[in-house]
């Protein structure tokens, strides 16, 4: 099975039992203290949590030559791990708007850096009756100074 067949297979199933998808995205690397606020608090939102992971290659795009420090099967398992994430599912370009478009969420978050009308996927989400929930940003956590503080 295709992974875009198995993916439309897994969401339709969780449709039939009519529970509220959320989903949130980004490159999860290094997993820290902002990224655990964020998904324990989108996963507060509905009953299944869907994160878009970034591929090593869009995050090589996105954050430089050096990134991601972890591997995809590295941070996958780190989310999983949290408990607080049902599905992961990992996307090639720079934005996950196709799989937002496939899974079509009834909530979409992001953190407190963006606003909701900047955040990928909005218009079509508003279309489709979900909705773009922010979540404030926890000060002092970045990959980018945890990398720095190690080096």
């Amino acid at each position: 099975m295709l992974e875009e067949e198995r993916i439309s297979k897994e969401i339709r199933d969780l449709r039939s039992g009519n529970k509220i998808i959320v989903f949130t995205n980004g490159c999860f690397d290094l997993l820290h203290q902002g990224h655990m606020d964020l998904i324990s608090t989108s996963s507060t939102f509905g009953d299944v949590l869907v994160v878009g992971l970034n591929s090593d290659e869009s995050v090589k795009r996105l954050k430089g030559d050096k990134r991601p420090i972890q591997n995809i099967k590295e941070r996958k398992n780190a989310l999983i791990a949290t408990g607080y994430v049902d599905k992961v599912y990992t996307f090639e370009k720079d934005t996950p708007l196709d799989l937002i478009l496939q899974i079509k969420p009834d909530i979409i978050v992001k953190g407190g850096d963006y606003v909701a009308e900047d955040v990928v996927g909005y218009n079509e989400a508003i279309d489709w009756g979900g909705e773009i929930k922010i979540v404030p940003i926890t000060p002092g956590f970045s990959t980018t100074s945890i990398i720095e503080k190690m080096k």
